[in-house]
């Protein structure tokens, strides 16, 4: 029966085009496609899919406690170490922004759109640094409260 899907292809009425290594019903008129005689066409049917793999899922996959602890004693340190960064570069942009009225640099005296867009740069730096110390403080707190490693 498996001359039938063939005769079909062979028997239908689309021209194939062959363009570069590819093959197509619909050429686009900027490639370089030649048109295939019907007895060139050979359709290969597909192989069948496998069986797929076992699932493993993170729930059957267990880490042992004392190394989970090792990885959330090294996640805290690391997060630790992030929010004093963050915390450090908040505190310097805090005293350049002077309340909203930073200091004119020597470029700025003059030409108010600079001075203003150094503004507002800052302001945004402000923004999103405290932000991040938010969400740094944030995950630091989840970490305390689970001393275990056990998500909530």
């Amino acid at each position: 029966m498996m001359w039938q899907p063939l005769r079909l292809v062979a028997q239908g009425s689309q021209q194939v085009y062959r363009c570069g290594n590819a093959y197509t019903n619909q050429p686009e008129p900027s490639q370089r496609c030649t048109p295939l005689t019907q007895a060139n066409v050979t359709v290969i049917e597909g192989t069948k899919v496998q069986a797929s793999a076992p699932n493993h899922s993170p729930s059957t996959t267990r880490v042992d406690p004392s190394e989970q602890s090792q990885r959330d004693a090294q996640a805290k340190l690391v997060l630790e170490s992030e929010l004093q960064k963050a915390q450090t570069r908040q505190a310097e942009l805090l005293s350049e922004w002077q309340q909203g009225e930073p200091q004119r640099r020597a470029d700025e005296a003059k030409q108010a759109a600079k001075y203003q867009a150094r503004v507002e740069q800052l302001r945004q730096s402000l923004e999103r640094g405290q932000a991040d110390i938010a969400g740094l403080e944030r995950e630091l707190a989840r970490l305390r409260a689970n001393p275990n490693g056990v998500k909530p």
